[in-house]
């Protein structure tokens, strides 16, 4: 259980901010670089999640590649399964472009994180 704690609360508390954040209608700052600020929300959500992910994943008797990649699919999943979240939304919509920009956080640290760790040694 405390593994459970440890590694997979993470996660799902982080998921569940990224839905709770969806799920607030006309989410905007107000400030005169919304837009720029909203992109680069998106990109950090992402690479946090996929950070986590990866921490998680660690814990498995996996590859360093498999690791990565595992990471990269659950979230790309979740980054779609939240833009289709916000088309139930009142003055949200879903866009395969926020996806997009959610796929740059999770490639970014996705591969700091992998040429950070390639040659530390872990299982092939």
């Amino acid at each position: 259980m405390s593994k459970f704690l440890k590694f997979w609360l993470p996660v799902i508390l982080w998921a569940g901010v990224i839905f709770w954040l969806s799920s607030i209608p006309d989410l905007e700052s107000g400030l005169k670089q919304d837009f720029i600020l909203r992109k680069i929300a998106h990109i950090l959500e992402y690479a946090i999640l996929t950070f986590l992910l990866i921490r998680n994943l660690l814990q498995e008797k996996l590859s360093i590649k498999k690791i990565v990649i595992y990471s990269i699919i659950f979230s790309l999943f979740y980054s779609l399964s939240d833009e289709y979240h916000q088309t139930f939304v009142l003055g949200r919509q879903g866009s395969l472009k926020d996806a997009g920009i959610d796929s740059i956080g999770i490639l970014l640290m996705s591969l700091v994180w992998y040429y950070k760790n390639r040659k530390v040694g872990f299982r092939n």
